[in-house]
């Protein structure tokens, strides 16, 4: 299983020379890949620009949204803007993509939340004939750049419902768990391979996985703050199960190695640079 770890893009006053830096040194120390968590109605830095900034700063790592909001954006310019982050990455990006459950992240996009899944479903054939160069919404040329590996940006569908299952097999490479625990996510994973196969999909599909640490001497209050301003109510059960030593952080690896992940995403809860060493030490 590969190990990747989150950029510190959604924790408050975070400056964006540390987000550079931690990539830089993500790929130092070995990670698989960085990640991005996705608000709109928060203060974090946006998940493509932040990729596309770490896509300059390293050579090899890989980039996820994990996961972006999808409907919350102009499924055309989204589409641009995934094909570009692709291209400027040489091909290193996968775009995570949910459609979350925070009515605010809508309203502040000025995007209907309740017919959020119904537009998913249009967007994303809609931006499959983007990327596989179609003139469209009445434009006279492909509307952004060709995606490196043929005619789509790889995707990773995320949700535990019966519209991500459809997503998956239709238009994904895999699925992505989000915060859920291996015990949660293990299950579901099953059964997107079980319609993965059914659906005569070839190969086996990419599952990924997220987990919250903090490994810093007393950096538990800070991480427990973190979490409850992003999450509100449920930031502190975040907050409860989470590693918080180098011990348990390479248990909660090994339980989601042993439920089939492909790729698990570590991520930061303090926008402390020392967190990529102390994980990298404890787990790679």
């Amino acid at each position: 299983m590969n190990i990747g770890i989150g950029l510190p893009n959604t924790i408050p006053g975070a400056p964006g020379p540390i987000l550079l830096e931690w990539a830089r040194r993500a790929e130092r120390r070995g990670f698989s890949s960085l990640a991005t968590i996705d608000r709109i109605a928060y203060p974090s830095y946006e998940s493509l620009i932040t990729l596309a900034a770490a896509a300059a700063a390293t050579e090899r790592i890989g980039l996820m949204t994990n996961v972006l909001l999808g409907p919350t954006r102009n499924p055309v310019l989204l589409a641009k803007e995934a094909a570009s982050v692709d291209q400027l990455s040489g091909g290193r990006f996968t775009l995570g993509v949910g459609v979350g459950t925070r009515a605010d992240d809508y309203d502040a996009a000025e995007q209907d939340f309740g017919s959020r899944g119904r537009r998913w479903d249009d967007a994303l054939e809609l931006m499959h004939r983007a990327w596989a160069g179609e003139a469209v919404h009445g434009a006279d040329k492909p509307v952004g750049p060709q995606p490196v590996h043929g005619h789509a940006v790889p995707l990773l569908i995320g949700g535990m419902s019966d519209k991500a299952v459809e997503r998956t097999v239709r238009w994904g490479i895999g699925w992505t768990v989000g915060g859920a625990p291996p015990e949660q996510g293990g299950p579901f994973a099953d059964r997107i391979r079980r319609a993965w196969k059914e659906a005569g999909r070839q190969g086996e599909p990419k599952i990924v996985g997220l987990t919250y640490f903090v490994l810093a001497d007393g950096g538990e209050e800070r991480a427990l703050q973190t979490l409850t301003d992003y999450y509100g109510d449920y930031g502190p059960r975040i907050a409860q199960f989470m590693p918080k030593d180098p011990r348990s952080l390479k248990e909660t690896v090994r339980k989601f190695e042993e439920f089939g992940f492909a790729e698990l995403f570590i991520d930061p809860t303090i926008a402390d640079l020392e967190e990529v060493d102390r994980a990298a030490d404890a787990v790679l």
